[in-house]
């Protein structure tokens, strides 16, 4: 070996002690671990989080459809990869959203208690001094308090506005504790739990049969550890942490939906180019809103407001990428969103079901 030469430390292979990078491998030669090289390379290698990034943003937010056409155009290294412009954001959305949504199966697993409980009670020490009428009166109006309270704390799944809210509690007639049940005699299943009976005989009394298959005892498994806990919050949770994973089924399906309104304007992969683009756009937005609603308090308008941007956001990338007309822009994005919507739907209900039967 040349007394000039030296090994790299990666690949051991030899070279002139001179040079700042191994020809061989292209290992930095002088690359002290510091603090900020040990980050800056875990960013820079997993989400090529570099100038590439910093020009893509700001076109991301204000110029809809611009890095998805240079992207197809050939400009592969000036802007970040679409994929990994989608990875990047949207850990960086679902990291803020765990916050949310913590509060979130906290919130709706203590009012799940509050009511399907029905076996807690308050004593009152002055309960023999007040009127029956009186009494009947008070205990209306602590249910439709708790109502309206859960209602309000889960407006964020429910999806119901304030008016709607008040008029379920103003009802002449409230939902009891009681009328809402599961699909078995409840009354027998308590009894059955009081006595630490064995699971196989209350499975059987909830209805399941001997010659069920897997499915069918999962499914029974799963319902009888619910009514137990009453954790609702829990199968939200699940849901939240399953969405990820899903989003990469659904994207793929938005980008075959483009394809076929515009089955003559290049291949798949360009869809899909788009597609990963303005997912990113959304998440972004997303992780505005959330990471604000986080500090303060954002008004429910602002959701509508968020809805509308989004697709007006869409409508003009649309535009600009196909090259295609104002009007036909517009309406093929109506179309595509109304065609997307079901899967979104019927991706939510598979996870929650998913949820609930894993949690």
């Amino acid at each position: 070996m040349n007394t000039n030469e030296v090994n790299c430390k990666n690949c051991e292979q030899p070279f002139d002690e001179g040079f700042q990078f191994c020809p061989h491998c292209g290992q930095k030669t002088n690359d002290e671990l510091t603090i900020g090289v040990l980050f800056y390379n875990t960013i820079s290698n997993y989400f090529s989080f570099d100038a590439r990034f910093f020009k893509s943003f700001i076109p991301l937010l204000f110029k809809p459809g611009y890095l998805a056409k240079e992207f197809i155009k050939g400009k592969r290294l000036l802007y970040l990869h679409p994929a990994q412009m989608y990875l990047f954001i949207s850990v960086v959305f679902f990291f803020i959203f765990s916050f949310s949504a913590r509060e979130q199966v906290d919130t709706l697993n203590n009012s799940f208690q509050e009511i399907f409980d029905k076996d807690s009670t308050v004593v009152l020490d002055s309960v023999q001094t007040i009127k029956r009428d009186s009494l009947k009166h008070i205990k209306d109006s602590i249910a439709r308090k708790e109502i309206e309270n859960a209602l309000k704390s889960n407006k964020f799944i429910t999806g119901m506005s304030d008016k709607e809210i008040d008029s379920i509690v103003t009802l002449d007639n409230l939902p009891k504790k009681n009328d809402v049940s599961f699909n078995f005699d409840e009354e027998e299943i308590d009894s059955l739990l009081s006595v630490n009976a064995s699971d196989k005989d209350i499975y059987k009394a909830m209805g399941l049969e001997e010659d069920d298959g897997w499915f069918w005892q999962k499914f029974y498994i799963q319902q009888l550890k619910f009514y137990k806990a009453k954790d609702a919050g829990n199968v939200i949770g699940m849901f939240y942490d399953t969405v990820p994973i899903a989003l990469f089924f659904v994207l793929p399906i938005f980008a075959l939906i483009l394809k076929l309104f515009y089955f003559r304007r290049g291949s798949y992969a360009h869809h899909l180019v788009f597609s990963f683009y303005y997912f990113s756009f959304v998440f972004t937005v997303l992780s505005i809103i959330f990471g604000v609603n986080l500090v303060y308090d954002i008004s429910n308008w602002i959701d509508f407001l968020v809805a509308l941007s989004c697709f007006l956001y869409l409508f003009i990338a649309m535009k600009r990428f196909y090259n295609q007309g104002w009007f036909l822009s517009f309406i093929k994005t109506s179309l595509s969103t109304m065609v997307f919507f079901p899967f979104v739907l019927l991706t939510a209900f598979a996870i929650l079901f998913f949820s609930f039967m894993f949690y």
